[in-house]
């Protein structure tokens, strides 16, 4: 498999002098096309910031960050936005919905600002994606009309509007009951398995075991990497418990 995104060397600080603190510390990572991996550690380890700089949302303080041949460092801010939106999707906690739209407005957002989609063809897709997620006939509903798991679904069928080859996903299931979580991850799983590459960070070992590799991070570095064969269904809980034997292993 190609890589889609290769991070070399990277390192992320905030602050000066005495007040620096390393959120990365000179940090190595490959994705590769359709893969999934998850990202697990204590809070403030750097999962987070590692998310965030491989997408090109944190500018980083030493290393580079490829997508492909492109380095994203070398683009300007506009052409950087531009290229997140149409070959990245985003899906965090509390997805950021405007108000002011309704769910398949919502949707469409990214698309429209891209400004090359043909308006009936972006309709149906909103309107198959919603049916792939298990919210249609909400179309018209509000954001404060839905329940956080439907909720949570829109901003998946948004992030995947435009196509993006690879998903980051910052603990997405974090806000959702156990149930609504399993339809989430299950929902991803089915994402992945149809060619698109997933970053996702977590703290659940449950969430994690569907990946395909898991990366544990500790103050700043990656520490320790578990490879899982592709998740089939069926072997969730015993590839959980492999999770948690490296967690423990790792000092995590």
């Amino acid at each position: 498999m190609n890589s889609i995104i290769t991070g070399t060397h990277i390192v992320k600080t905030y602050g000066k002098g005495a007040e620096q603190a390393m959120a990365l510390n000179g940090v190595d990572v490959d994705i590769t096309e359709g893969e999934f991996v998850a990202v697990m550690g204590p809070s403030g380890s750097g999962k987070t910031t590692l998310l965030f700089a491989l997408s090109g949302m944190d500018e980083i303080t030493e290393g580079t960050v490829k997508f492909g041949d492109t380095e994203l460092a070398g683009l300007r801010e506009n052409a950087l936005a531009d290229f997140r939106r149409t070959r990245m999707g985003f899906i965090f906690q509390q997805p950021t919905m405007l108000r002011n739209l309704n769910l398949l407005d919502n949707i469409m957002l990214p698309a429209v600002q891209d400004g090359k989609r043909n308006t009936v063809e972006l309709v149906q897709k909103a309107r198959d994606l919603m049916i792939q997620t298990g919210i249609a006939g909400l179309e018209n509903r509000d954001t404060t009309e839905v329940s956080g798991g439907q909720l949570q679904r829109a901003g998946i069928c948004r992030a995947l509007i435009n196509t993006p080859e690879i998903l980051f996903a910052d603990e997405p299931t974090g806000a959702l009951n156990s149930k609504t979580a399993e339809e989430i991850m299950e929902l991803l799983a089915g994402i992945n398995q149809e060619g698109t590459a997933i970053m996702l960070v977590t703290h659940d070992a449950k969430v994690a075991a569907r990946a395909d590799r898991v990366l544990f991070t500790r103050d700043g570095n990656i520490v320790s990497e578990l490879v899982l064969p592709k998740f089939s269904g069926g072997e969730l809980e015993a590839r959980g418990e492999k999770v948690l034997a490296r967690m423990a292993a790792a000092g995590i």
